[in-house]
């Protein structure tokens, strides 16, 4: 999910940037310390949209640089359980597929790709379903439910396409054909 996250903190601008107007310096400050770093409470930090407040600096004498408390909103990326995603498909292995949702790659592993045994083809780097035939590579676009999300040293957002509405787009989409179909 995305969400624009209003914040305080005390911002350090240094001496390399007193060129600079304040607001300039202290928004370019902001995305050096904050934007794609992984926050455990907060998600992924993706940017700092606006610097709204800024209050009077100072400077300490052990360190030439200017501190600033400042207010500012950024926008931040935070998977969550259950929720409904968009991605592309972009590693294909004999474990999964990884789909990038947002700035990540989320793992869905082999059993969570379909109601059918499930072969990897290395040779088309895909999966592909034994009964179904449907198959699965990379570039494909899909909509798949987040399972769960872990943010340690590896940082994992795991998915599921195994209900209903959930798979590859062209799967969605040949089954809503097929429906149509069978109704006229």
């Amino acid at each position: 999910m995305y969400k624009i996250i209003q914040a305080k903190d005390t911002v350090r601008v240094g001496p390399e940037k007193f060129n600079m107007g304040l607001e300039d310096s202290i928004y370019e400050s902001l995305r050096e310390k904050y934007e794609g770093v992984l926050d455990k409470d907060l998600g992924f930090i993706l940017s700092i949209e606006e610097v709204k407040k800024v209050g009077e600096g100072r400077v300490l004498p052990e360190d030439g640089a200017a501190f600033y408390p400042t207010e500012f909103k950024m926008m931040v990326f935070e998977p969550q359980e259950h929720e409904v995603v968009l991605g592309e498909i972009v590693d294909v292995t004999e474990f999964g597929g990884f789909v990038r949702i947002g700035p990540i790659d989320a793992l869905m592993h082999v059993s969570q790709v379909m109601d059918d045994y499930v072969n990897y083809d290395e040779k088309n780097d895909a999966l592909e379903g034994k009964e179904s035939n449907k198959r699965l590579k990379n570039g494909d676009l899909v909509r798949a439910r987040v399972i769960s999300v872990s943010y340690s040293e590896d940082n994992k957002v795991g998915l599921t396409m195994k209900q209903p509405h959930l798979g590859a787009i062209k799967w969605l989409r040949d089954k809503e054909e097929e429906e149509e179909n069978e109704e006229q």
